[in-house]
């Protein structure tokens, strides 16, 4: 069964919502069923989007081409 391919702009959304909710004692396991990926999405998206910003993106998707 293929899975639903997120834009990277919600995935960034979802990462910085992670962001807030973790320090507030929200655990990643919650947090990945909340989001309805993996775990092992969560901690890649976090490697590779960690630290991008929506306007960033662009630009990055701009290089990829």
């Amino acid at each position: 069964m293929a899975g639903k391919r997120s834009a990277i702009q919600e995935i960034i959304r979802q990462l910085r919502e992670a962001d807030v909710l973790l320090p507030l004692g929200r655990s990643v396991a919650d947090l990945v069923r909340q989001m309805g990926v993996t775990s092992v999405t969560y901690y890649r998206w976090r490697e590779e989007y960690g630290g991008l910003k929506v306007d960033q993106t662009r630009r990055l998707k701009d290089l990829e081409k």
